[in-house]
């Protein structure tokens, strides 16, 4: 049997390009997924020499079985991550024991700076998408290091601590969790802000629903969700769920679907917030961050919110405080 040489497929047709810096469980999961999504042909790079290798290997040996046409290169050369779409950014450090918050934070910030500086070089039109923590901290990093606009630098917050308050409500309720809706707004940490008004099974507020202790709960444990999995796992924390959030977000923006989902974006005048990324409704698609949606709050929610946005103040006056950029 002869095939006829055809066209190059290469030269007339080219596929979206994904990178994914860290190759973690975080990381590895969020360029799993988005092979298999066929988001693109994937780049997982890390520091490392031949764990992204690794890892993108099998992920490629995994795709006759399900089914995805996706190429999986790993790689610790920038280079090879020239001219990405999208950019999703995992790596940094986990806490440790015996680690401050304020150690966490400083050693995360050169690694985001590093990372951000040799991404753009190579991808000056990309859209990033932070992942590492502290979030707040480090997309704003990433943003002042890119010179970038807010349409391309967005943190992954929202749509992790709102899909676990989802999966909450839904376990709660005994019903499917394709019919509840939530959104989780503010900072990513304990100040988070979980809006029960908005959060809806099938379109009937979870008001009308549940009494108040048990969304007080649902409100508490959602905060609490990441600090959950971490006692859990004892040496670990979360990645599945970060993975397919951030995943959520990648395609949005690739696929152009103009999905309304909460995000950490920065803010210029929206929710009386001026140069600080807060979690908010975003519309992403194409080009990355579209628009902001701006909700009416309540005086209670409002209060959340400025208590929220102290805590973001504070993790960027650190950040401004260490000379990065």
């Amino acid at each position: 049997m002869r095939w006829s040489s055809g066209i190059h497929r290469t030269k007339y047709f080219k596929r979206k390009k994904v990178t994914v810096v860290g190759s973690g469980n975080v990381g590895a999961t969020a360029a799993f997924l988005a092979a298999q999504r066929e988001l693109g042909d994937v780049v997982l790079l890390d520091v490392v020499d031949g764990i992204p290798q690794g890892k993108a290997l099998d992920m490629y040996e995994a795709s006759p079985i399900l089914g995805y046409d996706a190429q999986i290169t790993g790689t610790q050369h920038y280079q090879d991550t020239a001219d990405s779409d999208l950019v999703i950014i995992t790596a940094g450090i986990a806490r440790r024991p015996g680690m401050s918050r304020d150690d966490l934070l400083a050693t995360n910030v050169k690694i985001i700076a590093d990372v951000t500086r040799k991404v753009v070089a190579q991808s000056p039109d990309c859209v990033i998408l932070v992942v590492t923590n502290p979030l707040d901290a480090m997309v704003y990093t990433a943003k002042q290091v890119s010179g970038f606009p807010r349409e391309r630098v967005i943190g992954m917050a929202g749509v992790l601590d709102s899909a676990r308050m989802r999966s909450f409500i839904a376990e709660k309720l005994r019903v499917s969790i394709t019919d509840v809706t939530a959104f989780v707004l503010g900072g990513h940490g304990d100040t988070m802000v979980p809006l029960p008004r908005y959060a809806t099974v099938a379109g009937v507020p979870i008001t009308e629903m549940m009494c108040k202790e048990d969304i007080t709960a649902i409100c508490e444990r959602t905060a609490q969700g990441g600090a959950e999995i971490v006692q859990l796992l004892k040496t670990g924390s979360a990645f599945y769920a970060p993975g397919a959030a951030v995943v959520e977000m990648a395609t949005a923006i690739l696929k152009d679907k103009r999905r309304v989902l909460p995000c950490a974006a920065y803010l210029d005048g929206e929710y009386g917030v001026d140069g600080y990324y807060m979690g908010v409704p975003c519309r992403l698609g194409g080009g990355g961050l579209q628009s902001v949606v701006e909700l009416d709050l309540t005086a209670t929610e409002k209060a959340a919110m400025a208590a929220s946005l102290e805590s973001v103040k504070e993790l960027v006056k650190q950040v401004d405080g260490l000379g990065v950029f």
